[in-house]
């Protein structure tokens, strides 16, 4: 492959700060990761207090942060997260009383070990710090908290679900990214958009009263001295466990046989180069949980886990459905082996995902949509937590795979069901809507759009982008590409730029024309018969792209003697006019009607999809 084979197409548009990073060498034109590019880092030691029905979380921390970057840092930028709660915040949409709190009170800060006063504690969720001294390129520099904070009523990503069950995220005060791209992350946080985080390594202790049980992201230490010997038993059984075991069952909880019987019991999870921890406790919740191989290669395990109430009607399924959806994500797409030691599915209201975990509602007894919100989820395991995505600007990035991936997994399973919800849930409502809102540029900044706009972008056009890619690449290809770009970003911040290199056409070319087409453009899906004209070798169809994205389409013919046909054409068709295309139909039988079938590309105009020879008379 040649730059000179690259050059066909024009150039996508590239922002100045994108343009500055490949002039700065941090990134390489290819879509890879040079020797220049850096990434801060650091290491947190957190230990949070929490004894339901209490909403009082209290917590302290030492940050170590590594900068790697080749400038020092004075004014380093802190993120805290749930100051979303406090009156005033800045917020997408409404919000009920029983959602508001008082924020986190940072009652202590330090230094290197010297006491400081935090800058603003009426502040909201950016806190910039000044620094005594600055942390020159290569030095470190160690920040002490103690803090405190309540449980919002109301839960969605994070806080009470019951009285003596809550769901612990972004609870701790972190540093914020600082990349080659924009310098430091000060976008703000309006409890819409999502995240980005760094790859840090953690050791959190959560403390609390006997009967409780935490279940976390990463390792738990020294399960013997929390859990009863029985219970001990069979957590460690699960975990080379093909079958699921009930590990605390309803009627363990009512003889108190669940954990030691100390008045506090501190559970600590580690966890090394991840971007973030979430914590689920209870005191009456049930836990199932199994294992499955996800390397063929190695033989490693990952264990799946569920933490539920036993009145759910669709979560005693869900410690097998984790366990296909590890299996299947790890064999066939992405088909990278999950890169963690376990899944746990905790009952919340979020339909969330945190590095090792989701935070997913209950939908009873509709258990093909817990299915489906829980392929979604866990799927966001590889974007963004193995692929270090800026979900705030670039959504794109990941919720378009996870929903890619949803689907992916559906097809597998049932493809006539697959299709059926995928159309139904994410298509259909942007297709049968003509507002403008759904034909903004996917590239456009995600901080940037709100509402249906931004979901239209983030799951429903980025998804039928990556599997129109799919199609037109096939699935060889376009799982190597995919297997590149993950390879070389893993565990770093990848922008869309470096991704659209790295997807190469069978033909070798770049395929920027088609990101241009599907990701830079105002498109929406719609293709219409202009002509079909017969000829000595058959017939010429021509397809006219109304809506301008260029998608795969099947020809369905009928032919005068009762038999059909069918004629794939892939997205390639339309590479050079994407206004209009031509489809060469080899026959020797006479075409009385044909119709342009998208399948999941639905038409927004279907009445000008169909074409039938003129009745004779």
């Amino acid at each position: 492959m040649s730059f000179a084979s690259q050059a066909q197409d024009p150039p996508l548009y590239m922002p100045r700060e994108v343009q500055q990073a490949y002039k700065n060498k941090t990134r390489w034109h290819r879509g890879t990761p040079t020797a220049f590019y850096w990434q801060n880092k650091a290491r947190y030691n957190i230990e949070i207090t929490a004894a339901p029905p209490s909403r009082t979380i209290q917590g302290k921390q030492e940050i170590v942060y590594f900068n790697n970057s080749p400038a020092p840092i004075q004014y380093p930028t802190f993120r805290l997260l749930l100051n979303i709660h406090k009156p005033g915040a800045a917020r997408s949409g409404n919000k009920r009383a029983s959602y508001l709190t008082s924020g986190v009170h940072v009652d202590s800060f330090s230094v290197n070990g010297a006491s400081q006063t935090w800058p603003d504690p009426d502040g909201f969720v950016l806190q910039r710090v000044k620094l005594p001294q600055p942390v020159k390129p290569g030095d470190s520099v160690r920040f002490s908290f103690n803090w405190h904070y309540d449980v919002s009523v109301s839960s969605n990503r994070e806080g009470m679900i019951d009285s003596t069950t809550f769901f612990l995220a972004y609870f701790y005060p972190r540093i914020a990214v600082n990349d080659d791209i924009s310098g430091w992350d000060r976008s703000t946080f309006d409890d819409q958009h999502e995240f980005y985080s760094d790859f840090n390594d953690y050791t959190v202790t959560v403390k609390v009263p006997a009967n409780f049980i935490v279940w976390g992201t990463g390792s738990l230490q020294q399960p013997e001295t929390l859990l009863q010997p029985a219970i001990v038993n069979r957590y460690k059984q699960s975990l080379t466990s093909d079958v699921v075991i009930p590990v605390v069952t309803k009627a363990d909880w009512q003889a108190q046989r669940v954990t030691t019987q100390n008045a506090v019991n501190a559970w600590q999870f580690t966890a090394s180069n991840i971007p973030d921890m979430a914590f689920g406790i209870s005191d009456h919740y049930v836990w199932e949980a199994a294992s499955t191989i996800v390397d063929d290669a190695t033989g490693r395990r990952a264990s799946v886990q569920a933490a539920y109430h036993d009145t759910a009607k669709d979560f005693p399924h869900m410690a097998r459905w984790t366990q296909h959806t590890l299996h299947t994500l790890s064999r066939n797409w992405p088909g990278i082996p999950y890169p963690y030691e376990k899944m746990t599915a905790f009952q919340g209201y979020a339909d969330m995902e945190y590095p090792m975990m989701i935070n997913d509602e209950t939908c009873d007894s509709d258990t093909t949509m817990t299915k489906l919100i829980a392929w979604h989820e866990i799927a966001h395991t590889y974007m963004p937590f193995y692929m270090g995505i800026n979900e705030t600007r670039y959504g794109f990035m990941d919720e378009g795979w996870a929903t890619t991936f949803e689907y992916l997994i559906g097809h597998a399973e049932n493809p006539a069901v697959a299709d059926s919800l995928f159309k139904m849930i994410r298509v259909a409502p942007m297709v049968q809507d003509p507002s403008a809102q759904f034909e903004v540029p996917v590239i456009t900044p995600g901080i940037s759009l709100t509402g249906y706009a931004l979901t239209a972008n983030q799951y429903t056009k980025a998804a039928l982008a990556y599997l129109a890619a799919k199609d037109m690449m096939g699935d060889a290809r376009f799982k190597k590409s995919l297997h590149r770009y993950m390879q070389a970003w893993n565990g770093k911040h990848p922008i869309p730029w470096d991704f659209f290199k790295l997807f190469i056409a069978p033909d070798m070319r770049s395929i920027d024309w088609f990101w241009n087409n599907w990701l830079f453009s105002f498109h929406h899906m719609d293709i219409a018969v202009k002509s079909l004209v017969k000829g000595p070798k058959g017939y010429t169809l021509t397809v006219d792209n109304v809506g301008g994205f260029a998608i795969p389409f099947d020809v369905q013919v009928v032919y005068s003697d009762g038999s059909k046909d069918s004629f794939h054409q892939t997205p390639a068709i339309w590479r050079g006019n994407e206004r209009q295309a031509t489809v060469g139909l080899n026959t020797n039988k006479s075409i009385v009607s044909l119709k342009l079938d998208g399948g999941i590309f639905m038409d927004s105009n279907e009445a000008d999809n169909i074409w039938k020879a003129p009745v004779r008379k």
